[in-house]
């Protein structure tokens, strides 16, 4: 693509409003993945459902945002 054919792009992109942004961009993102392996997806799907039922049976363990936020810190911190 020219650059002249890319600034144009960029033009009409501005245009666009936010929420057509944001689609334009999910469907960039997801071409860059190639294609979607349903083996994957699934298992993902089903780690979700473990770890929600580990919250609705109060198996796991769960941290506000600042607790949150200062263990990563400390980790952070370790690893320099």
């Amino acid at each position: 693509m020219s650059t002249e054919a890319l600034d144009q792009l960029r033009s009409q992109i501005s245009a666009l409003s936010e929420s057509e942004k944001a689609e334009l961009a999910q469907e960039l993102l997801m071409s860059l993945d190639g294609p979607r392996d349903e083996s994957v997806e699934q298992a993902w799907n089903d780690e979700i459902v473990r770890r929600v039922s580990q919250v609705r049976d109060g198996k796991a363990t769960l941290l506000s945002r600042d607790e949150f936020r200062r263990q990563l810190q400390e980790r952070l911190d370790r690893q320099r």
